[in-house]
């Protein structure tokens, strides 16, 4: 399994209300539904400017 990069997020205690009950509607883990949400939102910007979307999960790249 690939290393993932661990950090502290900080989040209003009502996002991460919202969040919880989306990764509950999709069988998710509170981590895995940021993480699923966090890729969207790059995919979804790269697409604007032009830019390569993000590593799929497993491709990192040259990290």
């Amino acid at each position: 399994m690939a290393e993932k990069k661990a950090f502290a997020l900080r989040l209003d205690p009502a996002l991460y209300d919202a969040i919880a009950r989306l990764a509950a509607a999709d069988l998710r883990s509170v981590n895995a539904e940021i993480e699923f949400l966090l890729r969207e939102a790059v995919k979804a910007r790269s697409g604007r400017s032009g830019e390569k979307a993000t590593p799929e999960k497993g491709d990192h790249g040259s990290e």
